[in-house]
């Protein structure tokens, strides 16, 4: 097992890797809370259907804490800030689900699945959270 230390570079395939990988993610986090912002009646009725009721004003509250957190994520010096709070709002969504008994695989893991996809892009393109995780290498 080798250690990796902050001199360690990424290799440029790791690099443009997780930059593709976290630049789809953060795309279709700044999608989802723009139509919260908005709000579409497509997201207050999903509101209301999770238990949350058809309120304007939630849909607008999530959409403004996901584009924080995303925007967080987005920019290199707060990126694993970013993560770290968008793995809670993501938690928040699959237990929001696993609630209302929603379908496994296409609902419930959503979350876990956009979470490994922010965590998996952040691992390639960031040493310092490499070097924090060794044994990942």
């Amino acid at each position: 097992m080798s250690m990796v230390t902050l001199d360690a570079p990424v290799s440029r395939a790791e690099l443009w890797s997780g930059r593709a990988l976290s630049g789809l993610v953060t795309l279709f986090l700044v999608f989802d809370g723009a139509i919260k912002l908005v709000p579409l009646g497509v997201v207050t009725q999903t509101l209301d259907q999770i238990g949350y009721g058809a309120s304007d004003s939630t849909a607008r509250a999530l959409g403004l804490i996901t584009l924080l957190c995303t925007v967080l994520y987005a920019f290199p010096p707060t990126s694993f800030v970013g993560a770290i709070l968008l793995t809670g709002y993501l938690g928040g969504a699959i237990a929001s689900h696993v609630r209302i008994g929603s379908p496994l695989f296409s609902h419930v893991l959503f979350g876990l699945y956009l979470g490994l996809m922010v965590w998996g892009g952040l691992w390639l393109r960031d040493r310092r959270l490499r070097a924090l995780l060794p044994q990942l290498r």
